[in-house]
């Protein structure tokens, strides 16, 4: 991250100069993308990755030197990242690294700037994720670019004013409403529009290939690649919405999901019968049961596990030819057929918006809940289940992330047509919800805010912290998050959050049902 820091701070220069270096840009991208939880852990590939970002700092200087002496002015020498020698030796590299650790500074600034720098830092890292997969998809601005270099060369500034960091928060906010808009037109402009979409989720006999991450191109690759190969194409954990688009279900050979969240793969990749391919994020140390057949790509990366070029899948296919697959069994009772329907993003929603008001305005429908974010296996997590198959039966659940593992399993029936579970996809689709609940304010000529919809989020890593900030930039109030505040928010910037944005920490989900009911019941 110091080192990226220290490539925005001259790309930011020479974009303010009119000479842009958005090669420098989309480094800044995929670089940071890799610094996620869950997503690269070999050190050699980190090593490679600064060598690149000293390349690209110094290309990106040298634009800026020359475009300051054209505008007839003397070229500044930035200090700080932009002046950093990364070590040749590992270990030394390791010790400079302590130096700049996220926190810091902390006996200097004090627990709350360090806490506010980092909920930057974070939130710049989920930008970046959601920037580059919609950069692989053919999409990018100048304004994103701009942003995220912008705001990497003000932390590396290492700020210190606690005001000023906490509206350039809400800034980061707006920034990642038009990275996920951008997204959202990658997506859709790519495969289509979402469509309501029975997924299969038990097995079909025959050869297979299990694709888990976020990253759609990765896998409408994958599926190009394996036509016609007699392999049957799984998908995991975020990748399940991927059956809504109508480009990617297209494909016969895209046959089903396979598991759940990204904390269960150790044990679902394990009794996978054939190769697993992970894109983007969230891998976890690979059990040495399936350590031999897991393929990574893109930002992810394990030590010792293969890592494939962008595109070049034909090793997974390989490996899926050679191992079991699914067998047939004509004398085993066959298993029940069960599915999951998924596919309900803003235009599939939209497109039955007059029966919805008409249901709201008829009191069949009393209250929407959001309930969705990041899953992750650490204690308090139940609460998503208890507290979404607590609804009561005239209420609405929408979700979208992995946290929807926790009950999309359940059956929540329907209200007058209108199935009582809505799922609107990846984290990837937060614009959806975001469109969803525009469109349902305006069909109501009021505010977001005033809607009966309550947001319950479930929070672990840094994509989770860019979509609070946008939708705190939205000016949404009363999120409920959890199951526990991101650690580097101190009690003061709790409470400067609590007060200013009233964010509610989920507490007994009956509890947390019975008063967000509450208001519509008056």
């Amino acid at each position: 991250m110091h080192a990226a820091k220290g490539v925005a701070q001259y790309a930011a220069e020479a974009r303010s100069l009119g000479q842009p270096d958005d090669e420098a840009a989309r480094f800044l991208l995929f670089s940071v993308f890799t610094t996620l939880t869950n997503v690269n852990f070999n050190p050699s590939r980190f090593g490679a990755l600064i060598q690149q970002a000293v390349a690209h700092r110094d290309r990106a200087r040298a634009r800026y030197e020359a475009a300051a002496r054209a505008a007839g002015a003397e070229p500044r020498e930035l200090a700080g990242p932009a002046a950093w020698q990364p070590a040749d030796d590992p270990d030394a590299l390791a010790r400079q690294a302590a130096e700049v650790r996220v926190d810091a500074g902390l006996a200097l600034v004090g627990p709350d700037v360090v806490g506010l720098r980092s909920l930057h830092l974070y939130a710049l890292k989920g930008i970046c994720a959601y920037a580059h997969h919609a950069h692989v998809l053919g999409k990018e601005s100048a304004e994103v670019f701009a942003g995220v270099e912008s705001a990497l060369a003000h932390l590396a500034g290492e700020p210190a004013d606690a005001a000023d960091l906490v509206e350039r928060a809400v800034g980061l906010g707006r920034l990642n409403l038009a990275v996920i808009e951008l997204l959202d037109a990658a997506n859709t402009g790519a495969y289509g529009a979402q469509q309501p979409t029975a997924v299969r989720t038990t097995p079909v006999a025959g050869k297979a290939i299990l694709v888990s991450g976020h990253d759609l191109h990765d896998l409408e690759q994958l599926l190009e690649q394996t036509v016609g190969q007699g392999v049957n194409v799984y998908t995991h954990g975020e990748m399940l919405p991927a059956h809504a688009y109508p480009l990617l279900k297209a494909y016969p050979h895209l046959v089903g999901n396979y598991g759940g969240a990204w904390q269960d793969q150790q044990r679902e990749f394990a009794a996978f019968p054939g190769p697993i391919l992970m894109t983007s994020n969230c891998i976890v140390e690979p059990h040495v049961s399936y350590r031999r057949r897991i393929f990574t790509t893109g930002p992810v990366g394990w030590p010792g596990v293969r890592h494939l070029a962008e595109g070049d899948f034909g090793p997974v296919v390989q490996a899926a030819r050679a191992l079991p697959g699914f067998p047939a069994d004509p004398d085993a009772e066959p298993e029940p057929e069960r599915l999951l329907t998924v596919g309900f993003g803003a235009d599939a929603v939209l497109a039955v918006a007059d029966r919805v008001t008409a249901a709201v305005r008829s009191g069949a429908i009393r209250h929407f809940f959001l309930v969705g974010g990041c899953d992750g296996p650490t204690p308090g997590r139940d609460y998503y289940t208890e507290f979404a198959v607590g609804a009561p039966e005239d209420t609405v659940v929408l979700t979208l992330g992995c946290a929807k593992y926790r009950f999309n399993g359940h059956e929540f029936g329907e209200i007058g047509g209108i199935p009582r579970l809505l799922d609107l996809g990846q984290c990837n689709d937060t614009h959806s919800a975001i469109r969803i609940a525009a469109a349902l304010a305006e069909a109501f000529e009021c505010e977001v805010n005033d809607l009966p919809l309550t947001l319950v989020l479930s929070w672990t890593e840094q994509k989770a912290v860019a979509v609070l900030l946008a939708l705190l930039a939205l000016g949404i109030r009363t999120i409920h998050l959890g199951p526990t505040l991101p650690g580097f928010l101190t009690p003061n910037l709790v409470d400067a959050l609590v007060q200013r944005f009233d964010l509610r920490l989920i507490g007994d989900p009956a509890a947390d049902l019975a008063a967000a009911l509450e208001p519509a019941a008056q």
